[in-house]
């Protein structure tokens, strides 16, 4: 246990990263401030320090997980051109999905008030599913324009429907957990239709 007084290096992530650990074993109902500072293994009242209350730590917990996700997957427009373009979407769609994704996205639906601060915050600009979205949509654009992608295809739904889709399965992943990396490979497939074309570049 930490002792009292001694500061603690990225007093956040630990507390966040703990919480995912929780979550991970727990579900929902287990996700406390003192099962939280117990798995961070400090004081009780360290979560309330740096957060208003529960619900104010679960928001910046979903919002700090989406935004590193949005960052992720920020680049994909730049790998237009490499690799082949479904195993660039399915590694796109991995990356919203994470280890994680599923456990945090259900702690935001069980309490209100996170869902609610979580799409004030989301329709203020801050990075979420819109920022993959739109990621995915310039990706889909870049491939179209250098012959990968069906001339005809409407990126901008191709890529709705994908981020659509994997924020289905974070909300609602089921009662028999699948592995991801088949069930997205078949969805990106589904959806895009890929033409002989260039040969991409390794």
């Amino acid at each position: 246990m930490s002792p009292r007084g001694v500061a603690i290096p990225d007093v956040r992530e630990r507390l966040f990263a703990a919480a995912e650990r929780v979550l991970a074993r727990e579900g929902t109902a287990g996700l406390t401030n003192r099962s939280v500072t117990e798995e961070a293994d400090c004081a009780k009242g360290l979560l309330y320090n740096h957060f208003a209350d529960l619900d104010d730590f679960v928001t910046q917990l979903v919002l700090d997980r989406f935004a590193r996700i949005a960052a992720e997957v920020g680049p994909l427009p730049d790998r237009a051109g490499s690799g082949s373009v479904h195993d660039n979407l399915t590694g796109a769609a991995l990356a919203m999905l994470g280890t994680s994704g599923p456990a945090i996205a259900a702690a935001a639906l069980s309490r209100n008030q996170v869902a609610q601060r979580v799409a004030r915050s989301w329709a203020d600009g801050t990075p979420g599913p819109g920022a993959v979205e739109d990621a995915m949509t310039r990706y889909l654009e870049a491939e179209q324009r250098l012959g990968r992608v069906a001339p005809d295809a409407d990126c901008p739904m191709l890529a709705l429907a994908l981020t659509g889709t994997v924020h289905h399965l974070l909300m609602h992943p089921g009662p028999q957990p699948q592995a991801p990396e088949p069930l997205l490979r078949r969805l990106v497939t589904a959806l895009v239709t890929t033409p002989p074309g260039p040969t991409a570049a390794p």
